[in-house]
């Protein structure tokens, strides 16, 4: 039966109407949250703070108006650091943390935008409450001695916990409560250096008696707030009360070599409570594969990455923790590299006979005392003599790096010089590095080969630079950009190559410039470095704007389209071709200009389609493309309409459908739009279309009621304009139901008992706010002599809404509670010719010896509350309890009823509120009026009529 009924509802989708109005407007923005605060102070020194238990949900949702429908982004600045939280901004209506932590608290901004004026922003702070487990720590001061005995030993015991808001301590010993002055031998004070005050508390136990050795505890509170309980510590203080000792079984420095396993080893020697141990690293965490028990660290297959100091630390809250520390290093020979001095006192580039020569061998050792050099000649071991002077560097004052002088060089001193660098021990492999020395022996030469700079390349091939190396031995390459501090291709700001020559694969345009190579002194002679620069030039197409644009243009009116050249390389433009499709439409060449323009005079329907302009150069073609099309742009659908939804049978509602055109003048004229509907969650769409009468103008507001909604569905709404060039852009939204308040058509009653409060909301123009209550929450510590016990049934369970007129309240304060707005529905569809009746009643308290004045007005479409004046109003003192009022109204247009209460002249005038009920026909028996012939009507209905309440309407996108 419900799929027939939804079949019939959605073939039945009636046009009520269409109606235009200028609608577009900036955004304005607003704040809501969940329940799960703790407090929220609407006002703090010009600010919201929203106050959360950690571990909590934190949902804040932004509430915005504007049209076009404008696009929301939740950002977060926390303390002096501004972050984006999840590493991203958030564009979604409702910003949800689950699980909050201490460290997501900070103020969160909610901005909405859709281009018109400035983007609203409004912020909330979050703070976030938390207590941690207190921790106590004992120090001791002992006096001077004397005759091999201490004269006074004084105990000091200090709590602390991280906690916000600040804690506040209490000390216990045993079930006693210790403060300030209730023992001479007991001193209680906050120590100078807390930057705020309750931070800590430190208990200190002077000349420790016998009584003094018991069980401490330190209870951290916070009062309380956000329902965080009290957290306690309990320390045991005893005579053989001591801090924590340790010592290590290991050597220092460990020297080891790659690949063993290490074991360190920490035991307590001492300590009461027995401390408990920890191992760090100076690198600030501990290898991935280290293994730690029993304070043992044990670190498998070691690598050099994991040297350094490692620490035991051992804590059992009584002193200062105790640290004992190793270095563990291990052996490692890396980086062997040579370089060949000339003479140094005759300021020689090449080698000769009878002059100095030095060969230096460099390696980095670990540890750099181990690492021992040796030479050989061809082969043979070669010692230190007159002629041939073997030296090595202080390895404390550089790296590892030994020196062969040969003095008065001849010719038989030529040959292959070897330089071997080992570590004692032999576990790591020998670096040996070879020298020849000979007659070809000569310093290098750089040269760039002919034709080779400049290169001219184009973007995206690749690339070789060379730079012709000569000499012997040959020295490695360095090359980076000589003419701007700019990195080279790889990232880096130098490259290295052994035959000099540069690759570049996919060269762009940003690598053009100059590229210096130049000789390194390793692995070659140690002079004045050889250079060269060669100049890269990268050739690339034309550079264009627009790359693509889409042009939207009705039948018959002129078109234009640009195509502009940002940059090119060679820089002269050779020609320039239109074309629509493949069909070339005009080509010519540059002069002085750097643009070119097609223009159609009237455009037919042959004309929609792909346009491209190339211009070009001897590189190649740069493209702008044009898709002209005749496509309307999608509606922009409205989402402030004023109470959109309404129910007028058991099983049905309807909806307010409205929405405006985007640039409805772009295109041809909207002749239509197609609707589609659907159920989510099901696949069949139904369509109609909705004709239009005349032009659109832009900002027009387009109404279209949807009927025959089946209750509780949502529903995807799809609408696609239409002109004379067929469907243009969709656009598509949900239509969700919310439940009614009552579920009686003929009937409105509400007895506040639920939250949000049947649809009633706070008048933004009085002077304070109604408040919901019951009487198991209300405070009436300052004013007991107002207000009621419990709700009109008697419950002190149950809800009511009342004005509290304590401080900073004043006499003639008002506060106003607006009704949903009702509409007057007869059975009759077509026409009402007898105003209706309705019985509106309710039940209220007034007591108090300082009650001011309770109204109720009924206030119809059109009119202002001092227009429409009080049905019922009543003041001063009732008595303690419930009264009921009833009064018949007889309105002609939908209408809110609005209660207005209006402070007295002291703090004894709380006002109440309850069961607000709204009941087709006169009132049975109604209680006297205090307005007489406020609601007096002579002529009853001959329709039985019904009001309708505008629900509620939660809507999302797709």
């Amino acid at each position: 039966m419900d799929g027939i009924i939804s079949v019939l509802g959605l073939l039945t989708l009636v046009l009520e109407g269409i109606s235009c109005q200028g609608v577009y407007a900036p955004p304005t923005v607003r704040i809501v949250h969940s329940d799960n605060a703790c407090s929220v102070e609407e006002e703090r020194y010009s600010e919201r703070v929203y106050t959360i238990r950690e571990g909590e949900t934190l949902e804040l949702t932004c509430l915005v108006t504007g049209h076009p429908r404008p696009q929301i982004r939740w950002t977060k600045t926390a303390g002096s650091v501004s972050d984006r939280f999840q590493d991203s901004s958030v564009f979604n209506e409702t910003l949800h943390i689950a699980k909050i932590q201490r460290h997501q608290g900070g103020r969160y901004y909610c901005k909405a935008e859709n281009g018109l004026g400035s983007p609203a922003i409004k912020s909330i702070r979050v703070d976030v409450y938390y207590l941690d487990d207190p921790v106590v720590t004992v120090h001791q001061s002992i006096g001077e001695a004397k005759e091999q005995f201490y004269y006074e030993r004084t105990v000091f015991l200090r709590c602390v916990a991280n906690s916000n808001p600040p804690i506040r301590y209490s000390w216990h010993r045993g079930r006693d409560v210790l403060s300030q002055g209730s023992d001479k031998g007991v001193e209680i004070y906050e120590p100078f250096f807390t930057q705020l005050q309750g931070e800590t508390k430190i208990l200190k136990l002077k000349n420790l008696r016998p009584k003094d050795y018991a069980n401490y505890s330190c209870i951290a509170s916070v009062r309380n707030v956000c329902g965080i309980a009290d957290r306690r510590v309990v320390f045991r203080l005893t005579n053989k009360t001591a801090p924590a000792s340790i010592k290590l079984l290991v050597e220092d420095p460990i020297v080891v070599n790659p690949g063993q396993t290490v074991s360190l080893v920490c035991i307590s020697t001492g300590g009461e409570p027995a401390p408990s141990l920890a191992w760090t690293s100076g690198s600030g965490s501990l290898p991935e594969k280290s293994l730690m028990k029993e304070g043992v660290l044990t670190l498998p297959a070691i690598a050099s990455e994991d040297a350094g100091i490692y620490s035991c630390i051992a804590s059992n809250n009584v002193g200062n923790p105790a640290k004992k520390s190793t270095t563990i290093i291990v052996r490692a020979l890396k980086k062997g590299r040579f370089w060949i001095t000339p003479d140094p006192y005759h300021n020689d580039d090449n080698i000769q006979i009878g002059r100095e020569v030095k060969i230096s061998c460099q390696v980095e050792a670990t540890p750099p005392e181990e690492l021992q050099f040796s030479w050989l000649k061809n082969g043979r071991a070669l010692r230190s003599s007159e002629r041939m002077v073997i030296t090595q560097t202080d390895p404390d004052i550089s790296p590892g790096t030994t020196n062969l002088d040969i003095i008065d060089l001849k010719f038989t001193d030529f040959g292959t010089y070897t330089c071997v660098a080992a570590l004692r021990g032999g576990a790591i492999p020998e670096i040996s590095i070879d020298v020849n020395i000979s007659s070809t022996t000569v310093p290098p030469n750089l040269t760039v080969p002919r034709g080779k700079s400049p290169m001219a390349v184009r973007e995206g091939d690749t690339v070789e630079l060379e730079c012709l190396v000569s000499g012997k031995p040959k020295p490695i390459i360095l090359w980076s950009r000589a003419d701007k501090e700019a990195p080279m291709p790889d990232g880096s700001m130098q490259m290295e190559t052994y035959d000099g020559v540069l690759r570049i694969v996919n060269v762009s345009r940003e690598m053009s410039g100059s590229y210096r190579c130049q000789t390194s002194q390793y692995n070659g002679f140690n002079v004045k470095p050889r250079e060269a620069v060669i100049e890269l030039i990268v050739h690339y197409p034309p550079a264009v704007e627009p790359v693509w644009q889409e042009v939207r243009q009705g039948l018959g009116r002129t078109l234009s389209m640009n195509c502009r050249v940002l940059r090119a390389h060679p820089s002269r433009v050779l020609r320039y071709e239109w074309r629509l499709g493949s069909r070339l439409l005009h080509a010519g060449t540059f002069d002085s200009r750097d643009d070119t323009d097609y223009t159609v005079r009237s455009l037919a329907r042959e004309g929609y389609g792909e346009y491209t302009c190339d211009i070009i150069n001897e590189v190649g073609p740069g493209r702008c493309t044009f898709l002209v099309t005749g496509k309307a742009y999608s509606p922009e659908f409205y989402y402030d309409t004023y109470s959109p939804l309404w129910q007028n049978r058991p099983r049905v509602y309807g909806y307010k459908l409205q929405w405006t055109q985007m640039n409805p003048s772009a295109v041809d004229r909207i002749m239509a739009y197609r609707l589609g509907i659907r159920q989510t969650g099901q696949q069949r769409w139904w369509e109609q279309e909705i004709q239009v009468e005349g032009n659109i103008q832009k900002g027009e507001l387009i109404t279209h009621n949807l009927t025959e909604l089946i209750r509780p569905e949502a529903y995807v709404v799809r609408l696609t304009p239409i002109t004379r060039f067929g469907e243009g852009d969709s656009s598509t939204r949900v239509v969700t139901y919310s439940a009614p308040i009552n579920p009686r058509l003929r009937e409105f009653h509400c007895s506040f008992e639920e939250d949000p409060v049947c649809m009633f909301t706070q008048d933004k123009n009085d002077d304070f706010d109604w408040t919901r209550h019951s009487a198991a929450t209300r405070d009436t510590k300052y004013t007991p002599n107002t207000g009621p016990s419990g709700d009109r049934s008697g419950s002190k369970q149950g809800f009511f809404m009342y004005i509290e007129t304590s401080r900073p309240r004043k006499d003639g304060d008002r506060a106003r509670l607006l009704s949903p707005t009702f509409n007057v529905a007869p059975r009759n569809p077509y026409s009402i010719t007898i105003p209706p009746v309705y019985c509106f009643s309710f039940y209220y308290h007034m007591y108090g010896k300082h009650i001011g004045t309770l109204n109720a007005f009924v206030k119809q479409k059109g009119q202002s509350t001092s227009d429409a004046g009080p049905v019922w109003s009543l003041s001063g003192n009732q008595g303690d309890r419930w009264r009921q009022a009833k009064i018949s109204i007889h309105p002609t247009a939908s209408f809110q009823v609005i209660f207005e209460g209006i402070r007295g002249p002291g703090i004894e005038g709380d006002i109440a509120i309850d069961d607000v009920t709204l009941e087709e026909g006169e009132c049975p028996d109604p209680p006297s009026n205090p307005i007489k012939g406020a609601a007096a009507h002579s002529v009853s209905s001959i329709w039985p009529l019904r009001v309708t309440l505008f629900f509620t309407l939660i809507i999302g996108q797709r």
